[in-house]
């Protein structure tokens, strides 16, 4: 049997039929529609979260007050024997390596202008968060270089807080007050957007010295290096830790760098990805006992065509070749039709959805495609062996 007829009885007997064919590759499709809309959702969080912690750069190292074995977010630590200070952090500026650092403390006020009123999140500062923090003043400046403990009673305003209060005016020279204690505006951020959760542009920054009286704290809840480029973080990290070793006495701190939270995420992201596309997977084992099913109920309708094409001089290789085609077709079909139906749920989910970012993953894409075409081959090696072995005589007569 050449190559050419192969293929036409592989098409004639799905053609034939149809509304089998389409129930069988309609599991499979199914199937790789679920990998690929899941693995899209899993790698679009896992791009987004990674963006979110990536957009202030990848050369930061925090120390965060109290000694702890996990990763966290900053001010999560509480209750340390020695709280951070400001001369901890100006200890730490001299080390090599390090470009500039920024001490920080962070609560909420209610920031009061002209008889309007806004609770925002107020960040205690310094001078250098548009260096360290990759930010942008859109209006003004930033913070001064003031003594931290003696720092002017000057304020900088988040985007949304300028437009809440002042509308499209400028606000700088105005005088506002927050908590109750008046500032001057000096300046107005670029917007910046949100950072899990928190709106930073929703905010007010104000030298960290009189953030620390304003919430009544002893100590910093964050120092946040920014280290040069090729420098090793890992004996940067060493230097850090010896230097607050050397005025706490205890290792009373915690250091994480940026690439650790990278690592960690990434992880537990990839690991989430996995997960969901093993649950997409399911559905194709689903699809494969259906093409099975199937199969062997093909091989027992067509018991009589079987008979004729052995009685004609078809070879066992050929029957088998015969049934395992379809299986293929069957299951590669199905499979293609699956990623067109994933990729564009993905697409469309995104667009409905712009917060819930979606990312489809090709790698898992093409994975989940191969594995399709090799459980139609699988499924179809059963009925496929079932055929060839048949006797041309006892077909004929059956059928």
């Amino acid at each position: 049997m050449r190559t050419a007829d192969l293929l036409r009885l592989t098409a004639g007997s799905l053609g034939f039929h149809h509304g089998r064919s389409l129930l069988s590759a309609l599991g499979i499709a199914v199937g790789i529609a679920a990998v690929v809309l899941l693995t899209s959702i899993g790698s679009g969080l896992k791009a987004f979260v990674l963006g979110e912690f990536t957009q202030f750069g990848t050369h930061l190292m925090a120390v965060i007050p109290g000694k702890t074995n996990t990763l966290g977010l900053s001010g999560a630590i509480i209750g340390s024997v020695r709280p951070l200070s400001l001369d901890d952090a100006e200890a730490l500026r001299g080390l090599p390596g390090v470009l500039d650092l920024l001490p920080s403390v962070q609560g909420n006020a209610a920031v009061k202008w002209n008889g309007r009123s806004r609770r925002v999140t107020v960040f205690g500062t310094g001078p250098a968060v548009p260096r360290v923090w990759r930010m942008r003043v859109a209006l003004g400046r930033f913070l001064p270089a003031d003594d931290p403990r003696r720092a002017r009673p000057f304020a900088v305003l988040g985007h949304k807080l300028w437009r809440a209060l002042f509308a499209s005016r400028s606000p700088l020279g105005a005088r506002i007050r927050v908590g109750g204690e008046a500032y001057r505006v000096i300046g107005v951020m670029a917007a910046k957007g949100q950072m899990l959760g928190f709106d930073l542009d929703d905010s007010v920054y104000l030298p960290v010295g009189r953030a620390l009286a304003l919430f009544d704290r002893s100590g910093l809840m964050e120092i946040d290096l920014l280290y040069r480029p090729g420098s090793d973080p890992k004996r940067l990290r060493e230097r850090v830790r010896r230097r607050l070793l050397a005025r706490h006495a205890q290792e009373d701190f915690t250091l994480i760098t940026q690439d650790q939270m990278l690592d960690v995420l990434g992880g537990i992201l990839d690991i989430l990805t996995l997960a969901v596309a093993a649950l997409g997977a399911i559905s194709l084992l689903v699809g494969s006992v259906g093409i099975l099913t199937i199969m062997t109920i093909a091989v027992r309708e067509r018991r009589a065509e079987i008979g004729l094409l052995r009685a004609l001089g078809a070879a066992h290789g050929q029957i088998l070749g015969l049934f395992l085609a379809e299986a293929v077709v069957l299951s590669t079909g199905g499979g293609l039709a699956g990623v067109a139906l994933g990729a564009g749920g993905a697409a469309l989910l995104g667009w409905l959805l712009p917060a819930l970012p979606t990312h489809t993953a090709w790698g898992y894409t093409a994975l989940a495609l191969g594995v399709a075409t090799l459980i139609g081959l699988l499924a179809g090696v059963l009925p496929a062996l079932e055929a060839a072995r048949l006797d041309p005589v006892e077909a004929l007569r059956e059928g």
